[in-house]
């Protein structure tokens, strides 16, 4: 009797052994399956950076957010399998170069983004700001944009600044003025994008066309409607998917 109760301690002692030592191989597996397994909100990780620096023909002023260039432009680029996250915004109605610089000192932007726009000087024009201020302000803020994008220059993209004489905003009488201005503007600023061998957008034509297309002008009468923003997604689009090859 004493022999058979031993065996059979012996035996669920055994088999405790066995079984304590399956459950912490099973456990121990288990936790190197969750190191290797890339987490089911995995997307975020392979998804590009856009920093959008501007005023308000960034922030989309009078349309919808995924009616912004910025936001057409991302859904352009997803649509050739290129995953861009949501653009990170810095950018607001009136803005100058002056204001861009002291908002950008202000949010202080980290330095890996894998795209970064930039379009401003328009509130510089019609605030009678001078060009000269204006090319060292817009340089500034062009050296600021490489920081941001790494380091890397061909992940820039400058557009240019928009002809808002073609809007019901400006008066006939100021037409040719504003238009002659924005020209001026731009000459700087296209000057100083190049001379860093940066990528320039020249949009300044299709806004233009709001002259012949009510369509291209939001209802405010000033700022540009979604179909004009798709007209300057369109140009930056294969501009910003020839850089990330």
């Amino acid at each position: 009797m004493q022999k058979h109760l031993n065996i059979y301690v012996m035996t669920v002692s055994l088999f405790l052994v066995i079984f304590t030592c399956f459950g912490c191989s099973k456990e121990k597996m288990m936790a190197t399956q969750n190191m290797n397994t890339t987490p089911s909100d995995s997307t975020g990780a392979t998804e590009l950076k856009y920093l959008a620096l501007g005023d308000s023909y960034t922030i989309g002023q009078s349309v919808q957010e995924n009616e912004r260039f910025p936001a057409q432009t991302v859904k352009i680029l997803a649509d050739n399998n290129i995953k861009i996250r949501t653009p990170t915004y810095i950018a607001t109605t009136g803005w100058t170069t002056a204001n861009l610089i002291n908002a950008i000192n202000l949010q202080n932007p980290s330095k890996n983004y894998d795209i970064v726009t930039l379009l401003i000087g328009v509130n510089d024009q019609y605030q009678h700001m001078d060009t000269g201020s204006y090319r060292t302000r817009f340089t500034a803020l062009l050296n600021m944009s490489i920081t941001f994008a790494g380091n890397k220059p061909s992940r820039v993209f400058v557009l240019s600044i928009p002809d808002y004489s073609a809007t019901p905003y400006v008066s006939p009488g100021d037409k040719a003025r504003v238009s002659q201005e924005v020209d001026q503007f731009n000459a700087i600023n296209k000057q100083v994008t190049l001379a860093k061998s940066i990528a320039y957008i020249d949009i300044t034509p299709a806004s233009r066309e709001a002259t012949t297309d009510a369509a291209l002008v939001a209802n405010d009468g000033l700022h540009p409607s979604g179909k004009q923003y798709a007209k300057w997604a369109q140009l930056l689009a294969p501009f910003v998917k020839n850089a990330l090859k």
